[in-house]
């Protein structure tokens, strides 16, 4: 997908619309997982009111595990939907679907309410958003490379930096609300409002997702009657490289997403210092990443990465022994904001590798399963793992231990990406 010698304004609206559209979907579904994220202490209270508290936020961050198995299933479903019927029907029915998750969470009746049938009905909530969100990345990335007249990294990276405002966004929803609210306030109706506020992205969405235009690379590819099977039996080591590299992305991640629950649980900072945090990292991708997107295209998205991933690896450690042994709140706020940094640094550029790992015709599919699969295997279950980590060996550096391995998985993937299949 060579860029076109000059580019017409109706390619610039149709990348920028493109953009927009993408980054929508990307913010309700990254921003329902971080609010839940961030009031996992409040959400255990409330669903779990019975159990240890211990293990009732291992249940809650379970719940929240048990979404991303179903990930796979969504990327399969509604990737291979994407690839036979269009991309735009397959970006509206992913956000119709975020919606309904959404909204079932904000909604869910409590313990106190309906006994057991409260965990029952949010793990649905986690269902339905998680088979979702298992199509939107990979059919807004394929509509977002292949709407992109040129510098596809770029135009592919603001689909991570709504992450970074989503980040900004629930981060200061937990800040006010921790702040504003009594305890008892918090934990009867104020951990519902960002769910509400949330819900609001939708429509808008629907209403812009409604007015694209089909991609000229899916009208013009040669479709397959199976592109998952398509997937599996020609393209498996693709996937499974691509998967590999997902690791620093995703963990780096739910890192910061855990940082709340770990600050308050194991180092008693108080939660806001964490939003804080939240809000820092946020800022970083949401300003960052455009600029190495802009710096992707240049080099190549895979070098860009593999620096990054050796950071990660490098200041893994360091980082979490500096906040275990100064358990301060300028300390917190230093180290998120620097796994901001290279979360910033390592996903910007990753919709642009992946997407040049396959095919038009099986894309949607290819990119949908193989970020899916790396997601739940490392990053999606993290806050579980760590959550148990830390109660079985009560060891507060298991976070850095963690966070090194899953760097080598990636540094690993990147060298198969960059040497098998040629990516810069």
């Amino acid at each position: 997908m060579s860029a076109p010698a000059t580019i017409t304004p109706k390619q610039f609206q149709d990348a920028k619309k493109a953009v927009i559209s993408s980054s929508i979907g990307a913010a309700l579904e990254w921003f329902d997982i971080i609010v839940y994220a961030t009031f996992a202490t409040v959400i255990a209270k409330n669903f779990y009111p019975d159990s240890d508290p211990a293990f009732a936020l291992i249940l809650t961050f379970a719940t929240f595990a048990i979404s991303y198995l179903v990930r796979p299933l969504g990327g399969m479903v509604l990737g291979s939907y994407a690839d036979r019927k269009g991309r735009k029907n397959a970006l509206t029915l992913t956000l119709l679907l975020m919606m309904v998750g959404t909204l079932i969470m904000a909604v869910a009746p409590t313990y106190a309410m309906v006994g057991m049938w409260g965990g029952v009905i949010i793990l649905l909530s986690r269902l339905i958003q998680g088979f979702s969100a298992g199509g939107e990345f990979g059919t807004a990335t394929a509509f977002l490379i292949e709407t992109a007249p040129h510098k596809k990294a770029f135009y592919s990276s603001w689909q991570v930096a709504s992450q970074g405002a989503s980040m900004v966004l629930a981060s200061a929803f937990g800040f006010a609300l921790t702040e504003g609210l009594s305890e008892e306030a918090l934990n009867s109706w104020g951990w519902r409002v960002p769910f509400f506020v949330g819900l609001l992205i939708g429509p808008v969405g629907l209403y812009i997702r409604a007015r694209l235009s089909e991609t000229e690379d899916f009208i013009h590819s040669e479709k397959v009657s199976s592109p998952v099977k398509t997937l599996i039996v020609d393209h498996y080591g693709r996937l499974l490289a691509g998967a590999a590299v997902i690791g620093v992305a995703t963990i780096s991640v739910y890192m910061i997403l855990y940082m709340p629950t770990f600050a308050v649980t194991n180092l008693e900072i108080p939660a806001t210092a964490a939003f804080l945090g939240g809000v820092v990292a946020g800022l970083v991708t949401l300003v960052g990443v455009p600029f190495v997107g802009h710096l992707a295209d240049r080099v190549g998205p895979a070098r860009v990465m593999t620096y990054a991933a050796v950071g990660a690896l490098i200041l893994a450690w360091p980082l979490f022994q500096l906040l275990v042994t100064n358990p301060t709140v300028p300390t917190l706020v230093v180290v998120i904001g620097l796994l901001g940094v290279i979360m910033a640094f390592y996903f910007g550029p990753l919709p642009a590798l992946l997407s040049s790992l396959f095919p038009a015709a099986i894309r949607g599919t290819g990119l949908a399963i193989t970020y899916n699969v790396g997601v739940t295997l490392l990053g999606g279950i993290a806050p579980l793992v760590l959550t148990w980590l830390l109660n079985i060996t009560g060891s507060l550096s298991a976070p850095g231990l963690y966070y090194m391995a899953i760097a080598v998985i990636s540094l690993v993937g990147l060298f198969f990406v960059r040497t098998r299949y040629n990516q810069p």
